[in-house]
C-alpha cells in the first residue's frame, strides 16, 4: 500500500496551466512529492484526435507548461498511447499515493476516466477528480422539472440564478517535486508541428500559446478592448472580441479566472466597460457552457443531427464547391475573407463564422458535417462542444437552432459589419482598390471601376459560385422538400 511519502501524480489534459488548477492544488496540498503527466491519446475508442491547427498549438502549450512546472520544481512526463493503460501503469510504477485530474466531458473521455478511476482505486492509488473546465458542469443546471435545458436563454438564466462560481485558485506556492523522474517521450518526436510544408507562420505570428500568453491576452482585452463590447463584438474589422477562445480550449486560462477578472474590471471601475458589456461578454461564456450542456445530452453531436428530422435533408454534396469554400475562392468577399483568415491565423471572428457556415449549408447545400470537420482541422480553438453545437445551430438541426429559413445574406452582412471594408481588404487584398460601395459585391461594379482597381472577375478574383438570391431560394426549396416528405410520411 502507498505510504504518506508515496508520490502524487497530476494528470494534465485540457487544463494546461498552474494557476486555478484544482488537481495541481490538491496534489500540492497533500505534501507528497509530485510529478505531472500528459498523455497524447489518439487511439482510445471514440477519442477524436486534434486537427492540424490544434496540434501546432498543443506543442507550444506543452512547451510553456513544462517550463512553468519546472519553475515550481515539477517535471512533466509525456507519454503517447491509450490513457487507460498508461495512467494506471505509471501510477503503479511510481507507487503513487494520490492521482489527480480535472474532469472532461466528451462521452469517450468520460469512459476512459471512469475506467482509470476504477483501476486506480482498486490498486490503492487514491484517484480524485475536480471541476475546472466549466463554471457549471453539464449535469448541474436543470429545469424546474429536473430536466436538462435545450434552449440557451432559460439555461443561462437558471445558471446565473444558481450558486456563485467559486473564486479562482492561486498557483501553488510550495511544492515538492519527485526526485527520480520517470522516462518521458520527447515532445519533438510527436511531430505535432508542420514541416513540409510549414503552414504555421501566420498562426505563430497571431498567437502566443501558454498560460502567460493567455493572461496577457485577457489583460489587453480588459484594458483596451472591453469598453463597447456589447455594440462592437460583431465587427470583425475592429479589435472587439477577447480572442481568448483557444486559451480556454486548451485550459491555459479558466472560465473562473476570466469571469472574476471581467467582473472586477467593471465593478472596480478599472475598465470603462459598462454593465451591458459585461453581461454580453459573460453570455458568450454562457454559450460555451451551454454547448457542453448539449454535449451531455447528445454525445455524438459532431456526427448526428440533434433534430432527427434533418436526417432526410436533401444535401447536394459537391467537392468543387466545398473546396472553393475551404480555399476562400467563392467569389463572395465576406465569405472568402473569413475562410482566408481561418487558414492564415487558425481563427475566425464569431460573426464571420456564422456567415461562412450559413453560406456553406444554405447557399451551397453542403452538409454541415463537412464544415464542422474543416473547422475541427483548421481552428486553433476547435472545441469538442462549441464547434459541433455552433454548426448545428447555423444549419438549423440543433436543439436551440437558428430557424432554417434564416439565411444570412453575406453581402448585406458584409455591408453591415464591415462597413468600410477593412476586414475584406485585409484578407482579400486583390479587391483592395475597389470602392467600399462595391467591395462586398464586386460583380455589381461598373467595368471601368473594376479595371481601375486591377480586378478581372473570373481571373484575378472569382465570380460568385452561386447567385446570392438564387442560393437562398434553393435553400428554402430544399427545406420545403424536407417538410413535405415528412408530412407525407
Amino acid at each position: 500500500m502507498p505510504t504518506s511519502e508515496a508520490p502524487a501524480l497530476v494528470w494534465f489534459r485540457d487544463d494546461l496551466r498552474v494557476a486555478d488548477n484544482p488537481a495541481l492544488t490538491r496534489a500540492a496540498a497533500s505534501g507528497r512529492p509530485m510529478v505531472a503527466l500528459y498523455v497524447l491519446d489518439e487511439v482510445s475508442p471514440g477519442i477524436r484526435a486534434p486537427g492540424g491547427a490544434r496540434r501546432w498549438w498543443l506543442h507550444q502549450s506543452l512547451t510553456a507548461l513544462a517550463a512553468d512546472l519546472a519553475r515550481l520544481g515539477i517535471a512533466l512526463v509525456l507519454r503517447r498511447g491509450a490513457a487507460g493503460a498508461i495512467v494506471p501503469a505509471l501510477a503503479t510504477a511510481l507507487g503513487a499515493g494520490l492521482v489527480t485530474w480535472n474532469r472532461r466531458y466528451r462521452a469517450a473521455e468520460i469512459e476512459v476516466d471512469r475506467a482509470v478511476k476504477a483501476e486506480l482505486a482498486a490498486k490503492g492509488h487514491a484517484p480524485e477528480s475536480f471541476q475546472a473546465h466549466l463554471l457549471h458542469e453539464p449535469w448541474s443546471v436543470r429545469s424546474k422539472v429536473d430536466e436538462p435545458f435545450r434552449v440557451f436563454t432559460p439555461f443561462w438564466r437558471s445558471a446565473c440564478a444558481g450558486a456563485e462560481p467559486r473564486a479562482p485558485l492561486p498557483a501553488p506556492a510550495r511544492v515538492r517535486g519527485l526526485q527520480t523522474v520517470p522516462a518521458s517521450d520527447r515532445l519533438e518526436d510527436w511531430a505535432l508541428t508542420p514541416t513540409r510544408p510549414d503552414w504555421s507562420g501566420g498562426i505563430a505570428a497571431a498567437w502566443t500559446p501558454g498560460e502567460a500568453g493567455a493572461a496577457a491576452r485577457l489583460k489587453t482585452f480588459l484594458d483596451d478592448e472591453f469598453a463597447g463590447y456589447a455594440e462592437r463584438r460583431d465587427r470583425p474589422d475592429l479589435p472587439s472580441t477577447s480572442r481568448l477562445s483557444p486559451h480556454l480550449a486548451f485550459g491555459e486560462i479558466s472560465p473562473f479566472q476570466i469571469r472574476r477578472a471581467a467582473c472586477h474590471a467593471v465593478e472596480s471601475g478599472r475598465s470603462a466597460a459598462s454593465r451591458r458589456d459585461l453581461d454580453k461578454f459573460l453570455a458568450e461564456l454562457g454559450w460555451r457552457e451551454f454547448s457542453y450542456h448539449l454535449l451531455g445530452q447528445f454525445p455524438d453531436m459532431e456526427r448526428r443531427n440533434i433534430q432527427p428530422r434533418f436526417d432526410a435533408f436533401p444535401w447536394q454534396p459537391d467537392p468543387e464547391l466545398l473546396a472553393a469554400w475551404q480555399r476562400g475562392r467563392t467569389g463572395i468577399p465576406m465569405v472568402d475573407a473569413g475562410m482566408r483568415q481561418l487558414w492564415q491565423t487558425g481563427w475566425m471572428h464569431n460573426r464571420v463564422r456564422m456567415i461562412c457556415g450559413s453560406f456553406l449549408v444554405k447557399h451551397l447545400l453542403q452538409d454541415w458535417r463537412a464544415g464542422e470537420a474543416w473547422f475541427h482541422d483548421t481552428l486553433v480553438d476547435a472545441d469538442a462542444a462549441s464547434n459541433p453545437a455552433s454548426w448545428q445551430w447555423v444549419a438549423g438541426s440543433g436543439a436551440d437552432a437558428a430557424p432554417y429559413f434564416r439565411v444570412f445574406n453575406p453581402v448585406l452582412q458584409g455591408e453591415k459589419f464591415d462597413p468600410d471594408g477593412a476586414y475584406v481588404r485585409r484578407f482579400v487584398p486583390e479587391l483592395a482598390g475597389l470602392p467600399s460601395a462595391y467591395l462586398h459585391a464586386p460583380w455589381t461594379a461598373p467595368a471601368a471601376l473594376l479595371a481601375a482597381a486591377g480586378i478581372r472577375l473570373g481571373s484575378t478574383y472569382p465570380r460568385p459560385v452561386v447567385d446570392v438570391a438564387a442560393g437562398r431560394d434553393r435553400a428554402l426549396a430544399a427545406f420545403d422538400q424536407l417538410k413535405s416528405s415528412q408530412t407525407a410520411a
